[in-house]
């Protein structure tokens, strides 16, 4: 096993080489833009860890690994044009500096971009890869709906939530380690023990996510702070609220949900303080410690040598530990 800075810079190396085709240029600055804002690089990471780990070489799913990391940017470009959001990794999003129109039109070439990468992995994984990857579209498409579907009801549960992010968000991290295990040739009990391992990560990630966008620092998370509440996005923490607080508490909640011209500081930390007096901050990194148990548990599952399983585990214990 190689470390994570290792395998991180080659997944850079790969995404440094990434040819944009010179025209329209208002398609594919966007994409090379968003690729160019940095992050973590989980995704890609995780193909080439799981890959090496269960005796593959990590080279030999490094193309699939970039299409994966230009699928995910294609998420994030569409995310902020429904978001309307205005900041992405510190810099603006496509969204504010293109516009929705170019935001939309470049996120579907990025799909088409990532579509090529995946389809150069050898011929004998190029169909369970592909299947992988579009049963994972799918997913992700079917989360996305599922979130905004939300914003128009009080009435979601925590069930209901979880399998939403476990599509918006998880399966793409499961699509990630069960595409490294498809090209090391893993059987598919391996392979699906692998996929619970980045579901169950992509899991406690995503919670991580919420509750930095409500605790984080803004210097670091890298996007303002209490974006959720101003936009009254059915997190965890929010779902929660809304079925615990009661009297006065649920009133001052709800009164806060429905004002729409309230100002982002007051409200903010208006809400904010709600969460805290019911405890949810505490709640939410149980729940967080919960998914990283289950994650480190499908890694014994998939029978990982005790070097690659420790690797694995630093890093589940990195990224939901997380301040950005």
């Amino acid at each position: 096993m190689l470390t994570y800075n290792e395998y991180l810079s080659r997944v850079n190396d790969a995404l440094a080489r990434v040819e944009y085709p010179a025209e329209p240029r208002r398609l594919y600055e966007p994409i090379e833009y968003t690729i160019g804002l940095g992050g973590k690089r989980l995704r890609p990471v995780l193909a080439m860890m799981a890959c090496h780990a269960l005796g593959g070489n990590p080279d030999d799913v490094i193309n699939v690994a970039v299409g994966i990391e230009l699928f995910h940017n294609f998420t994030l470009i569409h995310d902020d044009v429904m978001d309307k959001a205005d900041v992405r990794r510190g810099k603006p999003t496509v969204f504010r500096k293109w516009g929705a129109t170019a935001a939309i039109l470049s996120g579907d070439a990025a799909i088409g971009m990532a579509m090529r990468y995946v389809s150069r992995v050898d011929d004998a994984h190029l169909r369970k890869v592909l299947e992988l990857i579009n049963d994972t579209a799918l997913g992700v498409y079917d989360g996305q709906q599922y979130d905004i579907d939300f914003e128009d009801r009080n009435d979601v549960t925590v069930d209901e939530y979880i399998h939403m992010i476990m599509l918006k968000t998880s399966v793409l991290l499961g699509c990630a380690t069960k595409a490294g295990a498809i090209v090391a040739d893993a059987d598919e009990d391996v392979a699906q023990a692998m996929w619970r391992v980045g579901v169950n990560l992509g899991l406690a990630f995503q919670l991580q996510d919420d509750l930095l966008d409500v605790w984080g620092d803004e210097a670091t998370f890298g996007k303002e702070i209490g974006g959720d509440i101003m936009n009254n996005k059915k997190t965890y923490l929010l779902i929660n609220a809304l079925n615990l607080a009661q009297g006065d508490l649920a009133a001052e909640l709800n009164r806060w949900l429905n004002n729409d011209n309230a100002p982002r500081g007051e409200k903010v930390a208006a809400v904010t303080r709600i969460y805290e007096q019911l405890g949810l901050k505490q709640q939410s990194e149980q729940e967080i410690a919960r998914y990283s148990a289950l994650a480190k548990e499908a890694l014994v599952d998939a029978g990982l040598n005790p070097v690659a399983r420790a690797e694995f585990e630093q890093l589940i214990d990195r990224l939901t530990s997380r301040q950005y």
